[in-house]
């Protein structure tokens, strides 16, 4: 290397450092539509990610992840909700990028208020500690995930940009500026067969679920009564019957694994505590 190229190169790094970037951050620039590891980069408007984390009510504090993070501009926004943001990038030039965005942003870092894009395999990542994911990934994508997803904690957002879970329908769907954006509550898992314990008395209830769709039968008497009104949505549950008397029971709880207790009332004025075990 000749001494003037040696100048040359000096001052370029000097100049990159005067911007506030890093020399690698300037001298990459992402290409809408460049090739990764699963997808193609294409970069989400800023309007859809504020209506993504709207969606996801997301509150300082809070853990969240990004998964397919790209320029690190969700995980960026997140931070400055006060969210401890984490990105999970394949591309290793877009995990620098994206970091070098943070810091220019004043978020770059662990803990609230930070953000950090990570070089990983988002099917290798274990995200389980999230209260909210995003994703702008393809269906099949989003599909493979999907398992990882439902095992997570009850009550868990998930916030898509333009692709579904397929059979697993959303919560809520939102249009900006004609792109379409899918949330998901984590719903417990309440399938299957229960006790169901009103203090003086016990008797059998049933459940079927389909995500956090769900209808059931509660026994009384010799009468398998359907259940009304069936309700699921994260951790919490609410259903109501009829019994043989003609007296509608409303019943409002929560479900932890196994158990599931809250509060219950009637037609007649009589309210009080219930629990459920599955057996």
């Amino acid at each position: 290397m000749t001494l003037n190229a040696r100048a040359a190169r000096l001052l370029l790094a000097f100049a990159f450092a005067l911007c506030g970037l890093p020399a690698y951050a300037q001298k990459f620039e992402p290409q809408v539509g460049q090739a990764g590891k699963d997808v193609i980069w294409v970069p989400t408007p800023d309007e859809v990610v504020e209506r993504m984390l709207t969606m996801a009510q997301l509150q300082p504090g809070e853990i969240h992840f990004d998964l397919g993070a790209g320029d690190g501009k969700i995980a960026i926004a997140a931070a400055k909700k006060g969210a401890r943001a984490t990105g999970i990038e394949y591309n290793p030039d877009m995990v620098k990028y994206a970091n070098a965005k943070a810091q220019e942003a004043g978020v770059a870092g662990v803990g609230p208020g930070k953000a950090v894009i990570r070089q990983a395999d988002i099917f290798a990542t274990d995200f389980s500690s999230a209260n909210v994911i995003t994703l702008y990934l393809l269906p099949t994508l989003n599909m493979r995930l999907r398992p990882q997803i439902l095992a997570m904690k009850p009550g868990t957002r998930i916030v898509s940009h333009s692709f579904s879970m397929e059979d697993w329908d959303a919560d809520e769907i939102s249009v900006v500026d004609g792109r379409r954006v899918y949330f998901w509550m984590v719903p417990a898992t309440v399938q299957g067969a229960w006790t169901l314990d009103l203090g003086s008395a016990k008797t059998e209830l049933a459940f079927e679920q389909h995500f956090q769709k769900i209808n059931g039968t509660v026994a009384v008497g010799n009468v398998q009564a359907g259940l009304r009104e069936p309700y699921l949505r994260g951790p919490q549950i609410a259903f109501a019957y009829v019994d043989n008397g003609g007296v509608r029971r409303e019943f409002t709880g929560t479900v932890n694994g196994r158990q599931m207790s809250g509060d219950f009332r009637d037609d007649k004025g009589n309210a009080g505590k219930w629990s459920a075990a599955k057996r």
